[in-house]
């Protein structure tokens, strides 16, 4: 559960520097239902570019923003990207819901509130005297650095030295300090290990997105609602939806698997990884370069006891297709060969390489479970390619000038070509073996409580009682901004 104790001095702190720099509060309500965003708030974003450092910009912490750099509203059917059958390979629809018109560009920015909204609402984290300190793999930091600046707080981002430089150009704008830890994806452990350091002084306060509850609080309540929304919005008759596919990274996104299990009961919930780093498919351990995911160990944020199939992908697919559908050789394949329209090939350019990776790990699920026209899998693209293009100039310089025949060759071996090897349907068995690698990050070394750890499993209503409290913390926002007193000066 989220601990929701008040805590009346910082609580006051951040009532006053709310109110001192124009900072309201959305609700998750809002965030599922943008129509509730009151009129004035909207008059106020149709004027406001998505990634501005303003405010108004929690606001847009939504999977409804129109496909807007500047000025957008809201949308009754999420933005997504649908992979035709003739790239994919599979007769199945395949659904993914696009995180490129997030403030940030990524729908961390959602995680990474779900995770302070809760300490800063109950004074918990006071914003006089706290530093908001954002352990991640690229991202999280990220949304985590913007939503503390937009909410006026200080801000600490740890990722790996090894990430895309586009990643550390932008937090040296946005957070107050930018550490950078030895490795790359997979090097968790050295950012929990910095994350100890850091705890030394009582005034870092960690938002660890692989162990807070808000991160997949928000996921439940906002990605899971969207999708089934999407998923409602775009079925055709006959079709059903067959499951959700999902890289693991903190495993946030895993919990909207957990609102689709419970409204499609018949759907099933894979978790993907790096075949490189095959932490969850045979205990194993590794670097690898897709980026945005972290592995050698299992995050406390993810049920597996929820959890059918782990389906691990070579990054090298990933990073192949990165440069499929982000070169002109690779969009003139697409066009001529495959026949492809032109919004499609500009949405291809949607997907990061972590969502590349979820959309193969859609198509390796769909080849074993022998899906047809009438199943629909959904995922989703935690950001788009415009936080990789130097990852593509450096492909262009590792494997040579691209060509319409590289591309071909690019979309047969590394698409077409994927076979239902590397994969796990997990049983009762299979799944208690990953849930116990927990212990050894959470209980060993993070110091964990046991007792909660073997409540994930046993206690039927430890996830659903979590998911629930988004009520109450709705009353606590929405409680801090009657006290903040800007909504009624609109």
């Amino acid at each position: 559960m989220i601990d929701l104790t008040m805590h009346k001095e910082g609580l006051a702190h951040n009532i006053r520097k709310a109110r001192e720099n124009n900072v309201i509060i959305p609700t998750f309500d809002q965030m599922q239902h943008p129509e509730h965003i009151p009129a004035k708030i909207k008059e106020k974003l149709a004027h406001t570019d998505l990634w501005a450092v303003d405010p108004i910009n929690l606001f847009r912490i939504s999977w409804h923003n129109e496909a807007k750099e500047s000025g957008g509203l809201f949308q009754a059917v999420p933005n997504y990207v649908e992979i035709p059958s003739s790239l994919s390979g599979v007769p199945c629809r395949i659904l993914a819901m696009a995180g490129k018109w997030f403030p940030t560009g990524c729908h961390k920015v959602g995680a990474s509130f779900g995770c302070l909204a809760p300490r800063l609402v109950t004074g918990q984290f006071d914003a006089d005297y706290h530093h908001a300190v954002w352990p991640s793999t690229g991202n999280y930091c990220r949304g985590g650095a913007f939503n503390s600046k937009l909410l006026a707080c200080d801000s600490v981002a740890i990722l790996p030295q090894d990430m895309s430089r586009e990643r550390f150009e932008w937090l040296s704008k946005i957070a107050g300090q930018v550490i950078a830890t030895p490795g790359c994806e997979s090097n968790v452990k050295e950012i929990f290990d910095k994350t100890w350091e850091l705890r030394r002084d009582p005034s870092m306060m960690i938002f660890n997105q692989f162990s807070e509850m808000g991160n997949p609080l928000w996921h439940y309540n906002v990605t899971g609602t969207a999708l089934a929304e999407l998923f409602e919005a775009v079925k055709k008759p006959g079709q059903h939806m067959a499951g959700a596919c999902f890289t693991s990274g903190s495993a946030g996104t895993m919990s909207a698997g957990d609102l689709l299990k419970e409204r499609y009961p018949y759907s099933k919930l894979a978790v993907g990884e790096a075949l490189q780093c095959p932490t969850l498919l045979n205990n194993g351990f590794g670097g690898h370069r897709i980026e945005g995911i972290g592995d050698k160990h299992v995050p406390w944020t993810h049920n597996i006891r929820n959890t059918d199939m782990v389906i691990d992908i070579d990054d090298e697919d990933s990073q192949r297709l990165l440069r499929l559908f982000n070169t002109e050789p690779g969009q003139q394949y697409l066009r001529e060969e495959l026949g492809l329209d032109e919004g499609t090939i500009e949405k291809l350019t949607w997907m990061g390489i972590s969502g590349i990776a979820n959309v193969l790990c859609c198509i390796k699920f769909a080849k074993y479970y022998e899906l047809n026209e009438n199943d629909v899998i959904l995922t989703v693209l935690t950001d788009s390619a415009v936080m990789y293009q130097t990852r593509v100039a450096e492909l262009n310089e590792a494997c040579g000038p691209y060509s319409v025949i590289e591309a071909a060759k690019d979309h047969a071996l590394h698409m077409l070509g994927l076979r239902t090897d590397n994969l796990l349907e997990l049983t009762y068995e299979a799944r208690r073996r990953i849930h116990n690698l927990k212990y050894y990050t959470w209980i060993e070394q993070q110091q964990m409580d046991v007792e909660e750890l073997n409540a994930q499993w046993y206690d039927p209503t430890y996830w659903t009682d979590m998911h629930a409290q988004v009520a109450e913390l709705d009353r606590l926002i929405e409680a801090f901004n009657a006290e903040v007193g800007l909504l009624d000066r609109l």
